[in-house]
């Protein structure tokens, strides 16, 4: 039976820590964000004011995947670009103060598309949702690192190669810990042997997808932020792009897919296709995007690697988000998801 878990954050001593930091007077309300499951979210509250904190979770077997200090180092950086990214406003490295590292940020006023769209959001707005979330993936690969002082936070010579020998890597380290998954192996041999030639590095996220933006509240659509930046870097733009279309859905696909019903929305008359997004990007960035499928499989091939770590955790007791306790059979049909794609492409 699973021990009872100590809290992910010390509340007094967090309090005591902030104090002077952050403006306002007496306690902060501190409120678990239950939606995210790589980092730790909480909203903080004092004084009417509103931020963000984010932490590692616990037991992270994944350690480059929960990254905080990543986060806040690119979030930094971008601070005075037309990134749409919140601002950070204080790193603390010092474990002793909740248990981990973590940082605050600013907290964005605006509301995160899943499974369904907001009662405000008309017609016209549903394609709109897919233009801004091109627009501002555009925005940020067109972003200058050096001129931003991120000209070193990756290495993007030799990103995609980097990228297989990693996650290989990380999906060596997670096996002996779950379970064996062919199919996710067989995923790697065929990225591997296909491996294609890089183009112009830009800042990548690493995690842009829907569901890691926020639109503003009222219409027309307007995409006000992107979250979740401890996988950015240096390197392939089109590793994005295949991220993001990876979870985009459309009306026709496949019923049963692993993550049907969290990406349904963009299942609705009226929202782009995949092809309009690609042809998008490509007409505002000048890149062809015609070999996305490598990019497609990549980024399936790395999300059941990522979450079969967090089935690493579950199994060991470590965490107490019950979705990863589906992981158990989320994972291997992702895997099997990937190497249909690799198949067919």
């Amino acid at each position: 039976m699973r021990s009872e878990l100590p809290p992910l954050i010390d509340e007094a001593n967090l309090g005591d820590y902030l104090d002077d930091r952050l403006p306002g007077n007496g306690p902060f309300s501190i409120e678990r964000h239950l939606a995210g499951h790589s980092i730790e979210t909480f909203r903080m509250r004092r004084s009417g004011n509103t931020w963000i904190l984010r932490r590692p979770p616990r037991g992270a077997f994944l350690p480059s995947a929960h990254d905080v200090g990543r986060e806040h180092t690119v979030l930094n950086g971008l601070a005075g670009t037309p990134v749409r990214a919140p601002k950070p406003l204080l790193m603390c490295e010092d474990e002793g103060v909740i248990g981990a590292p973590f940082y605050v940020m600013e907290h964005v006023d605006g509301v995160v598309i899943r499974s369904e769209l907001p009662e405000a959001f008309g017609a016209p707005d549903r394609r709109r949702i897919g233009v801004e979330l091109v627009d501002a993936l555009v925005e940020l690969h067109s972003v200058d690192p050096e001129a931003c002082g991120l000209a070193s936070f990756g290495k993007p010579h030799g990103y995609l190669r980097r990228q297989l020998r990693r996650w290989t890597g990380q999906l060596e380290l997670t096996l002996p810990l779950t379970r064996p998954l062919p199919d996710l192996e067989r995923a790697g041999e065929w990225l591997r042997g296909n491996l294609p030639e890089s183009g112009a590095h830009t800042i990548v996220h690493g995690d842009y997808k829907l569901d890691n933006v926020a639109f503003a509240t009222n219409p027309p659509a307007r995409l006000v932020a992107i979250f979740d930046w401890e996988m950015a870097t240096l390197g392939d733009p089109l590793a994005d792009l295949g991220w993001m279309i990876s979870f985009w859905r459309e009306a026709g696909d496949p019923p049963d897919d692993v993550f049907a019903e969290l990406n349904r929305v963009t299942t609705m008359p009226g929202f782009s296709r995949r092809a309009d997004l690609i042809a998008r990007y490509e007409r505002a960035t000048g890149r062809d995007a015609g070999g996305l499928v490598w990019y497609e499989v990549l980024a399936i091939w790395k999300l059941a690697i990522l979450l079969e770590g967090s089935y690493a955790r579950h199994l060991a007791g470590a965490t107490d988000d019950p979705f990863f306790a589906e992981m158990e059979h989320r994972v291997p049909a992702l895997a099997r998801r990937a190497v249909d794609l690799a198949e067919r492409g």
